[in-house]
């Protein structure tokens, strides 16, 4: 019994096994860049893939915001308690209906609502610089009667001259929307300055400046209401009212004007808001948002390929120095753990790269665009942090490929 050794011991007496030293996170990171270092042009073209498809999503992510914000500080501007009722189909005939003479008079009497007009359209008043425009060609420019209170109810500021007053709407004068005027070639507003509606020239008293929730006034040119009985046939019918309600109470505000606008007709009152077109662009803006991160994933796909093809080749040109690592005692984990991180730095690199070059790109088409610069820290730092997940699934079958490798063969190879 003194002689014998225990079952899978060691002979007493006999040297024990070296035990692989342990690399620290800082010596296995230190290793895994030296490979790096030593493929510069390599890792640019691979770090590249990535830097492209986060600097793709990174930018998608960030102008989709910017242009949100912009629209969300325009739709704080302009409110979103701006009514607009019209008339709809009539239930008997099925032609458009009218709304009542005085429509604006009986919608003040609606608890909620803060301001009202209305304007009446003019559809045989057309609009030329002269007479000697050939007749039929108005460009589009719609004549309007309009209320003295519709410049308040709009919150609209004048871009040159004066909105009408109870003087100037009795008489031939005009204030002419931003595009009609541009149209019109009018640069400046004033007695001097004149246009033809219908058979008579109009003085040019203003020019509005955009008005984002009516865009139809736009291309208009606005005259007094009283003028517009006398000299352009209208007959006291408006066809649009505008409303200011309490932004607490528009859902009831909209529920009731239509009733009190036209007692006897409430069905054939269309009412709307403005401000739901601009959420509407929201929401698709957000949809097409949704797409483009697609496109970007399939980038960052992409990417990741590059990173494991990268990876393999390394290894393939590397055996001699995995085997000669494995020889001086390097482990199998210890060989996978450098492999492993030296695709999750070529990774971290163009993730990096890429979030930076993302940024960049949204400040200067925000900055280009007038809006404020709006990119997500979410974006960002997910940007520089996906890569490293990326990079670690893209090397790992490359990293237990060299861990398999025998030193011999490693040696042999190299």
């Amino acid at each position: 019994m003194r002689g014998r050794r225990p079952v899978g011991g060691r002979r007493r007496g006999a040297p024990r096994a070296p035990v692989p030293a342990r690399l620290s996170p800082v010596d296995l990171l230190r290793t895994g860049a030296s490979g790096l270092r030593a493929r510069p042009l390599r890792v640019v073209l691979s770090a590249l893939g990535i830097a492209i498809g986060i600097a793709a999503m990174v930018a998608v992510v960030g102008i989709s915001a910017s242009s949100r914000a912009e629209l969300d500080a325009r739709i704080d501007r302009l409110g979103t308690n701006l009514l607009t009722a019209t008339p709809g189909d009539s239930m008997f005939t099925g032609e458009t209906a009218k709304l009542p003479k005085g429509a604006a008079a009986h919608g003040e009497r609606v608890g909620g609502v803060r301001r009202i007009s209305e304007v009446a359209q003019l559809d045989d008043a057309s609009v030329y610089r002269s007479d000697r425009i050939p007749k039929g060609e108005s460009g589009g420019i719609t004549t309007y009667a309009a209320d003295l209170g519709l410049l308040d109810t709009l919150e609209v500021e004048m871009a040159q001259g004066a909105w009408l007053n109870e003087a100037t709407s009795r008489y031939p004068a005009v204030v002419l929307g931003a595009k009609a005027a541009a149209q019109l070639g009018i640069t400046e507003a004033g007695p001097g300055t004149l246009v033809l509606i219908g058979a008579e020239y109009y003085s040019v008293v203003g020019v509005l400046d955009p008005v984002e929730l009516a865009p139809e006034l736009d291309r208009a040119a606005l005259v007094g209401w009283g003028v517009a009985g006398d000299r352009l046939g209208m007959d006291g019918h408006p066809t649009t009212v505008y409303a200011r309600a309490d932004p607490e109470r528009v859902d009831e505000v909209r529920e009731l004007l239509g009733r009190t606008l036209d007692p006897e007709n409430p069905n054939e009152i269309t009412m709307s808001r403005p401000s739901d077109a601009l959420q509407a662009k929201e929401a698709v803006d957000a949809a097409f948002t949704g797409l483009l991160l697609g496109l970007g994933g399939v980038a960052l796909l992409v990417g990741g390929v590059g990173v494991a093809n990268t990876m393999v080749i390394s290894v393939l040109e590397r055996r001699g120095e995995i085997g000669l690592r494995r020889a001086l005692g390097a482990t199998r984990g210890q060989i996978r753990g450098q492999f492993l991180v030296e695709a999750m730095v070529l990774s971290a690199l163009g993730g990096v790269a890429g979030a930076v070059l993302g940024g960049l790109v949204t400040a200067c088409y925000a900055l280009w665009q007038g809006w404020l610069v709006d990119v997500p820290l979410w974006a960002l730092a997910g940007g520089a942090a996906v890569p490293v997940l990326i990079g670690a699934v893209a090397g790992l079958l490359p990293a237990m490929r060299a861990a398999r490798t025998p030193p011999t063969q490693a040696l042999g190879a190299g």
